[in-house]
């Protein structure tokens, strides 16, 4: 597969969402193929996910995981907590929110891949307290001051629209919420080359 990137890509905001979705998708439709980033539960488990846990969990969500960080662990999630699930994909993040906030509280798990939101849907079926909705973090379909906790697992540099992004969550999570993310940075600039790589969000 090869993606639309390079030089200008920020240019081109449509162009670049719409790679980013098709790079994401086929991680869920074939975890185990070659993708130009980690995917999967050897990974989830090299960036602190215990094993133990994810043996309990539904594997759909480990199987074709892409995250960054294990960003749900860090955040204190207490019971009766309405959570939001930012860029969800396969769902891992929101299977263990849903397990600590318990029967009383809700999970919103939000991304824009179908194929992603399939798999999330798979693991979640029998969990009532989880809505799963494709939709996207500059426009998300939620009433205002409605979150108290946002997770976002490697999002940012995904897409250009970061103020709005930003603002949406300023929107949606309610004052004295908390939002836990987690994302690559880099420590020096990269060279050219590899700026222009097709696989640049690697």
């Amino acid at each position: 597969m090869t993606f639309p990137y390079g030089r200008g890509m920020f240019d081109r905001p449509q162009e670049l969402r719409e790679g980013v979705r098709q790079a994401y998708s086929a991680a869920a439709e074939a975890p185990d193929a070659r993708h130009p980033f980690p995917v999967g539960r050897a990974f989830a488990e090299s960036v602190g996910y215990p094993s133990e846990l994810l043996d309990r969990l539904p594997g759909e969500a480990a199987e074709a995981f892409a995250g960054v960080s294990n960003v749900s662990l860090v955040a204190g999630i207490p019971a009766g907590t309405t959570v939001l699930d930012l860029g969800c994909g396969a769902g891992l993040d929101s299977l263990i929110a849903a397990e600590r906030t318990g029967p009383e509280g809700r999970v919103f798990a939000v991304d824009f891949s179908p194929a992603m939101l399939a798999r999330v849907r798979a693991a979640t079926a029998d969990l009532d307290q989880t809505e799963v909705i494709e939709g996207s973090g500059e426009d998300l379909p939620l009433d205002s001051a409605s979150i108290d906790l946002a997770l976002i697992n490697g999002l940012f540099n995904l897409n250009p629209a970061r103020e709005q992004l930003f603002a949406e969550l300023a929107r949606v999570v309610r004052p004295g919420g908390a939002v836990f993310a987690a994302e690559l940075i880099l420590r020096e600039p990269l060279d050219e080359a590899t700026r222009s790589a097709a696989t640049w969000f690697a």
